[in-house]
């Protein structure tokens, strides 16, 4: 077997057989995603290498940093071609990491460059890139990877006029609802401007608790009418905490005036936020994504320089079960539990959140609680590997709605190959081995519908008929 080639991570026949014939070329279904919706909108051309495959990128960044790369070759203002050349030099010593593998896969789809990428080859690579991404926009990458939906991370603040510039592509581009600036009562440095953002964006005077829910709830109507279905929530782990009204009300005002709430007021106002979203999706058939488990922004000194999102976050050690049991079981017995997908961040919390997806059935809506995919810190291969035999050993595999892309690169569409390429690659080893039943007909229908067709029907999103299973 060759390094990055046709075969890549397919270790034996049926492994072959069932990504060649089954999964390769299927659809995509992106329903989470970090990418610009302005890029999309304008047709964005890249001006460089540099800009595709670097910029945004904190995973590349991190790797930098970690072999004494300066900072100015990350995120400063080293010429682009420099930055090139500082990753170029990275990548003999990213063996074994992930972006190895991932690094070569995006050279070779997008820009044709096989081979070893070598620090003597930078020069070769740049110019072969620059090249190919002249005529490489990104309703072009999203059109040739046969994207079906791309779901964007927004807030409510934000303003939907990008997707609505998307209406008539091919791809539906979708708005996801994320209100986490809405729990942020112990920042009032943040608070305060965001809520005035979201009083000009939802046409809202908001001066109390009342007001902040009528904005809120105002932007998710308008989310579902571009035709958003999902709210998305990146805490660290869902609050046991709760107050009265009353006291919420307080922290609200107190928050909206300069003073920050109390750790214990912090989190019964983010749990009484998430309980009044699930109920406007519960409405509205929605599905609700929590992405739990990291520490984010863990360096001060580069918090302070960088901001957030720069690469300097971990994975946490919390407890998660007392809060899901809570707020889920509180939703089911409300009858305003909507569709969930739980995502976790540390692989030793995988069994408590693969058992708890089956604790809220729901008859007549198959996988209407998901363990979702490993994200962030585990969407490799180990990690992928561990979401899926947990999710198999304590669910259903053939109702997963499979993977996405949690990404800012338009690049990223990768890793859904490479997501392919290890469940095909698990499946056909059980074959092989008499642990599945040699039928492809039973076990490569299972692949399609992991791959594209269960997040295409669960999510209830209205896709371009040109595209075919």
């Amino acid at each position: 077997m060759g390094f990055i080639d046709e075969e890549f991570l397919l270790g034996s026949d049926e492994a072959s057989r069932l990504y060649h014939e089954y999964a390769e070329g299927l659809p995509i279904v992106d329903f989470h995603c970090h990418l610009p919706p302005a890029q999309i909108a304008s047709n964005h051309t890249f001006r460089d290498l540099t800009e595709i495959w670097l910029e945004g990128d904190h995973y590349k960044w991190r790797a930098m940093r970690a072999n004494g790369v300066a900072e100015r070759f990350c995120t400063g203002d080293a010429a682009p071609r420099e930055k090139h050349q500082a990753w170029m030099e990275t990548l003999p010593y990213t063996l074994r990491n992930p972006l190895y593998h991932w690094s070569h896969l995006e050279v070779w789809r997008y820009f044709g460059v096989t081979g070893l990428l070598t620090p003597d080859r930078a020069e070769e690579v740049w110019d072969t890139a620059n090249t190919a991404l002249k005529g490489l926009s990104t309703q072009k990458i999203l059109e040739r990877d046969k994207v079906a939906v791309v779901c964007t991370t927004d807030d409510p603040a934000d303003s939907l006029e990008h997707h609505e510039a998307c209406a008539g592509l091919k791809t539906r581009i979708l708005p996801t609802y994320r209100p986490d600036r809405a729990m942020w009562v112990d920042r009032p440095d943040v608070f305060i401007p965001w809520i005035q953002r979201l009083s000009e964006t939802s046409g809202e005077k908001i001066f109390s608790l009342d007001h902040l829910l009528t904005a809120l709830k105002k932007r998710h109507d308008d989310f579902h009418a571009v035709g958003g279905r999902l709210s998305d929530h990146g805490v660290p782990t869902v609050p046991t905490e709760t107050l009265p009204n009353s006291e919420l009300q307080r922290v609200f005002v107190r928050a909206a005036t300069g003073h920050p709430a109390t750790p214990d007021e912090q989190r019964a106002f983010a749990r009484f936020i998430l309980e009044e979203v699930a109920g406007w999706n519960a409405e509205k058939g929605w599905t609700m994504q929590f992405h739990l488990g990291p520490v984010r922004n863990t360096n001060p000194r580069a918090f302070a320089e960088l901001g957030p999102d720069t690469g300097y976050d971990s994975i946490g050690d919390f407890r998660h079960a007392d809060g899901l049991m809570g707020l889920l079981g509180s939703l089911e017995a409300a009858e305003k539990l909507p569709k969930v997908i739980l995502y976790n961040n540390n692989p030793t919390d995988n069994y408590v959140f693969a058992t708890m997806a089956q604790n809220y059935p729901q008859a007549g809506v198959p996988g209407r609680m998901q363990f979702g995919a490993g994200w962030w810190h585990l969407d490799q291969r180990d990690g992928i590997r561990m979401q899926l035999d947990a999710l198999s050993n304590c669910g259903l595999l053939r109702r997963f709605v499979g993977m996405l892309t949690d990404s800012r690169s338009f690049l990223s569409y990768t890793r859904h190959e490479y997501f392919r390429r290890v469940l095909c690659d698990i499946l056909g080893s059980e074959m092989r081995d008499g642990l599945l039943p040699m039928d492809f007909d039973l076990v490569g229908s299972m692949v399609r519908e992991v791959c594209y067709t269960n997040a295409r029907d669960h999510f209830g999103f209205d896709i371009d008929k040109s595209f075919a299973d």
